[in-house]
């Protein structure tokens, strides 16, 4: 699938569902934002000195790094939220928060994004070129885990290396192809970004169920 054809998609799943999409982005912006405040300024000794301080005291740069991990599953969510949309599902806002009812789920979630984070900062101390490779070669853990729940940490991430062979270039250019759209939401001082965030993560999904999910097995299995 062409990536014009892959974004025509992702727009026809949006059609009708551009207002829920929105709220989701409009939400975790809102939470990523301000939840960490919450506890940050408090203890920076208060708005002004938070406003004013040259360096993060430590506890609120723990505090800060503690609600950043728990804010993981929130994001992956999201991701999970645009699949379910793309494949006809139709589902709700409250989708999002489902990891925390699961607290299985959650710490894989958690896990995931560690493991994944600690492999791509040794390969980014290589160089910066294969760093760039092996997280596109890792894109696709989180979609391969709401598929398959049953997968650990490692297999998702093994999993998503290897159906990736011979797709990283396209999704490489289909990341590309949003830059020109980026440029235009910054000029709306970053208000274009609630709709073009739904519109990439939906574009990302596509790209997914359309390359990389079950269904096309036989894709990534003829190139091993």
């Amino acid at each position: 699938m062409k990536i014009g054809t892959i974004k025509k998609e992702a727009l026809h799943a949006l059609r009708g569902n551009w207002g829920p999409a929105v709220l989701v982005t409009f939400i975790v912006f809102v939470i990523s934002a301000f939840v960490p405040l919450v506890f940050e300024v408090p203890l920076s000794g208060g708005f002004e000195a938070w406003v004013l301080q040259d360096t993060t005291p430590l506890g609120a740069t723990i505090v800060s790094t503690l609600i950043s991990v728990l804010l993981v599953p929130l994001s992956i969510a999201v991701l999970w939220y645009f699949l379910d949309l793309v494949r006809g599902k139709l589902p709700k806002v409250a989708d999002i928060f489902l990891p925390y009812k699961d607290l299985g789920l959650g710490l894989k979630i958690i896990g995931t994004s560690i493991m994944q984070s600690i492999f791509l900062f040794l390969w980014f101390l290589l160089l910066f070129i294969p760093g760039i490779i092996k997280s596109l070669s890792y894109s696709q853990t989180y979609y391969l885990l709401k598929d398959h729940p049953e997968y650990s940490v490692f297999e998702a991430i093994t999993e998503s290396r290897k159906r990736m062979v011979g797709f990283k270039w396209k999704y490489f250019l289909l990341y590309l192809s949003f830059i020109g759209w980026g440029l235009l939401s910054i000029l709306t001082l970053g208000i274009g970004f609630l709709w073009l965030a739904p519109y990439i993560s939906t574009t990302l999904a596509v790209f997914y169920d359309n390359h990389i999910s079950d269904k096309n097995k036989h894709n990534f299995m003829d190139k091993k």
